[in-house]
């Protein structure tokens, strides 16, 4: 008894609904990535859009568990946010390869799919203080049409190879696999459209950066300050003469940048204003006019991430200008029940700081308008923010100011507090090896320079060890209490294994612990540590 085999039958016929799975796969994710894109370059283009990837993103940094922060920054430092977002983008392309599949064989489902995820993005985007409503909900509506287009597209090529192929099959009773011609049709589609997504999501993106760049007020500029600093000289940066030590003054662009804000708020200074209100005497309102009419100082003043780990990079000193923070509060009468100062920024951070702290005279919190002689970068907050010698960046540097709430310690947790990290945090004493980093050296003299800061209590001494034995380095000049200071130990390297430490004492008199620890919840402890091979 003989038997026939059918046409449509074995391994060989089931290639093609093998084949159109994974190609609706693809069609899909490509889809989800025009979406994305399309929302990339919308963002870029209108006042008040926002990208989706970034929305999402920012749910994310909000309702992320304690410790996450400190992983994060510990692991990618301060690309974390390109990290996160990255990770959300690769979420949302596998998301839409998933939906392609499904929209193969229902496509009002895959449809109904897309609309959800464009759905959630947009209520993610609603979140944002700064976005505007109407231009959200037009962006998201566009992107997400954009998507379904894309996906209607490459489905339909799918859908048309394989009636091709069917009718061949029919015909020949062999043909079981799509037409070279139909796949290198469909490959070229998804291929122009996975170039185009690249392409306009890194204009869009690029955009959006630039924004970053210069500040958007039109109000009228920061006049110039009644109180200034004295200008450094060359020879008082010791950078200048040793390679790969840190200048005394950060530039803006290499500034470090640690904040919750995937997409930089944009505030223009002709509508911005600067609430003072809570336990206060007389709640106060302040224009920008009204602000940069209180008088005007400078001050260098160094500040630091508390995820900061030992030997790292996420400190930076430069020179601020802008108005005292006291006369400010003097403005509406700070109560003596208010304990605690909350500062609120445009796009909803909190961080709280012991009033205490901020009105003790031996110091000069500021609000500040200007860095480094130049109007606050938008990524650094532009236009106004807090900065306070001697405090971590998470309990009082508030970027993109817009008010000022004075209350009790026990009644407000700024934002990192519930997240695990303490309430009080003054900056740490600490000490950094700039040069050398590691690996291999020259014998003969070989400068080990660093920086160290106990903002706001000064440097009094650094002291470096080479194999165990400790000697005093040589420090630059202060600049004041408030800000880091280079050293420098010359040192005479030989032949072999060196293990090189580093540890600073405080103008208080206090030395920093050998006792190594992580940043949570209150800094990182320990010596910086560098092992180098002289030959």
């Amino acid at each position: 008894m003989s038997t026939t085999t059918s046409p449509v039958s074995g391994s060989r016929s089931r290639s093609l609904p093998d084949r159109a799975d994974a190609w609706a796969t693809v069609a899909g994710a490509a889809a989800a990535a025009g979406a994305l894109s399309a929302s990339e370059l919308l963002a870029g283009i209108l006042p008040g859009g926002s990208s989706l990837v970034a929305a999402v993103g920012q749910v994310v940094i909000d309702l992320q568990p304690p410790g996450a922060k400190d992983f994060m920054v510990g692991l990618f430092g301060t690309n974390d946010k390109l990290a996160l977002e990255l990770f959300v983008l690769a979420v949302g392309v596998v998301v839409g390869g998933a939906l392609g599949l499904l929209a193969r064989r229902r496509f009002e489902l895959g449809t109904a799919g897309f609309v959800a995820f464009g759905s959630i993005g947009f209520l993610a985007s609603l979140g944002e203080p700064v976005a505007n409503p109407a231009i959200t909900v037009v962006s998201a509506v566009v992107s997400v049409g954009a998507g379904l287009w894309i996906l209607g597209w490459l489905l339909g090529s799918i859908a048309s190879a394989a009636r091709g192929t069917a009718v061949g099959a029919v015909s020949s009773g062999r043909i079981t696999r799509m037409p070279d011609w139909s796949r290198r049709s469909f490959l070229i589609r998804a291929g122009g459209v996975g170039v185009g997504a690249v392409a306009a999501g890194v204009m869009g993106r690029g955009l959006i950066e630039r924004q970053r760049v210069a500040p958007v007020g039109s109000g009228p500029a920061v006049p110039p300050a009644s109180e200034t600093v004295p200008a450094i000289l060359p020879e008082g940066d010791l950078s200048s003469s040793i390679p790969g030590l840190t200048p005394i003054v950060m530039p803006n662009d290499r500034f470090y940048r640690i904040d919750t804000a995937l997409i930089t708020p944009l505030v223009d200074t002709a509508g911005w204003s600067l609430r003072i209100h809570g336990l206060v005497d007389r709640e106060t309102t302040l224009t920008w006019e009204e602000l940069i009419g209180l008088p005007m100082f400078e001050q260098y003043v160094t500040i630091s991430c508390v995820s900061n780990e030992v030997g790292g990079q996420l400190v930076g000193n430069a020179k601020w200008t802008g108005v005292r923070l006291r006369e400010v509060l003097d403005l509406a009468g700070v109560q003596p029940l208010a304990t605690q100062l909350v500062g609120r920024s445009a796009d909803g951070w909190t961080a709280g700081m012991p009033t205490a702290w901020v009105l003790d005279a031996a110091r000069d919190p500021m609000i500040a308008l200007k860095m480094n002689d130049e109007a606050l970068p938008p990524a650094h907050g532009y236009p106004a923010r807090l900065i306070v010698p001697g405090l971590y960046g998470y309990v009082s540097a508030t970027k993109w100011l817009q008010e000022l709430e004075l209350t009790t310690l026990e009644s407000f947790d700024g934002y990192w507090v519930p997240l695990g990290w303490a309430k009080e945090a003054p900056i740490l004493t600490q000490s950094r090896i700039d040069t050398p980093r590691g690996g291999r050296v020259g014998a003969g003299r070989v400068p080990v320079a660093g920086i160290a800061w106990a903002p706001d209590r000064g440097i009094a001494r650094v002291e470096v060890a080479v194999d165990g034995v400790w000697q005093e380095a040589r420090l630059s000049s202060p600049i004041s209490d408030a800000t880091w200071v280079q050293w420098v130990y010359d040192w005479t390297a030989t032949p072999g294994q060196h293990v090189i430490q580093v540890r600073a004492t405080d103008g208080t008199g206090e030395t920093q612990t050998d006792l190594r620890s992580r940043p949570a919840p209150d800094g990182a402890r320990g010596w910086d540590t560098v092992s180098v091979e002289v030959g």
